[in-house]
């Protein structure tokens, strides 16, 4: 009776952990488009005052500098939210539930069934 007792409880502590995981990974993947709707804007808004920066001193957009320049400050402003990013990955590929293995319960306690 008691094994049946444990083997309900590990079931129940699963779908519990399984729903937990869920929630968790849903989240992450609304902080994750919160970050990638932030970072769209926030590249913008530098894009744009270095374009006028460059507009008023007279420097075109046809310059490959200016759009080196300007890649550059791309990538910096973004590579914070990138790194967030990948860090959210990695906590997503880690928010999973324990699966009960109940035969292998059940083998570890064979001698005191049998017994």
């Amino acid at each position: 009776m008691g094994q049946l007792v444990s083997d309900v409880t590990d079931i129940l502590d699963y779908k519990d952990a399984k729903k937990s995981a869920k929630s968790q990974r849903k989240e992450i993947l609304a902080q994750m488009a919160t970050d990638e709707a932030e970072k769209t804007n926030l590249v913008k808004k530098v894009l744009a005052s270095q374009r006028a920066k460059y507009g008023a001193a007279g420097v075109s957009g046809n310059n490959i500098t200016t759009d080196a320049v300007l890649k550059r400050l791309q990538s910096e402003t973004a590579e914070p939210y990138d790194t967030k990013r990948q860090s959210n990955l990695s906590k997503l590929k880690k928010t999973k539930a324990a699966k009960p293995n109940l035969l292998k319960t059940l083998l570890g306690k064979f001698d005191e069934l049998v017994g």
